[in-house]
């Protein structure tokens, strides 16, 4: 399978959110928690033409996306998912590579990611280091890991 990253297409949004939403359940949350997360793991129309989504591609299905917000040194990487049958082929590294691409593009000098706790160990292994931790957006009480990889390194 080949794997093509680039923007977008025009409606693709809620094949985007769908992807958002089947990603976050491969880590065993129930339904209620996936429900809570809704609003954050939806996209529109507007962010995809943003320019801050990139996706992945494979020979005919949408099979991953990353989301890199922020202009000058300091940038934020607001979503990586995978589909979960592609979770662990190089999908995720590839498209966190091409979001790299893309912040130092815009003179970023440093991502920050707010990381689901189960995906801490891949972004780890990417080079980036816990700085903190942050309260969830979307479910009170909980926190996650905040993370900095350093692309000006």
């Amino acid at each position: 399978m080949s794997v093509r990253i680039g923007a977008p297409r025009h409606g693709e949004a809620a094949e985007i959110s769908a992807l958002a939403l089947r990603s976050k359940a491969h880590w065993g949350y129930d339904e209620a928690f996936l429900e809570a997360c809704r609003d954050e793991l939806t996209y529109t129309e507007d962010d995809c033409r943003s320019g801050d989504v990139i996706v992945a591609r494979g020979d005919t299905e949408l099979i991953g996306f990353a989301v890199v917000r922020g202009l000058g040194q300091e940038g934020e990487l607001s979503a990586l998912f995978v589909d979960p049958p592609r979770i662990g082929t190089g999908v995720g590294g590839a498209l966190l590579m091409c979001a790299i691409e893309l912040a130092r593009g815009r003179g970023m000098t440093r991502l920050v990611i707010d990381a689901d706790p189960g995906a801490e160990p891949f972004y780890r292994h990417a080079g980036a280091r816990r700085i903190g931790r942050v309260p969830s957006g979307s479910i009170p009480g909980r926190f996650l890991p905040q993370l900095e990889l350093r692309l000006d390194s």
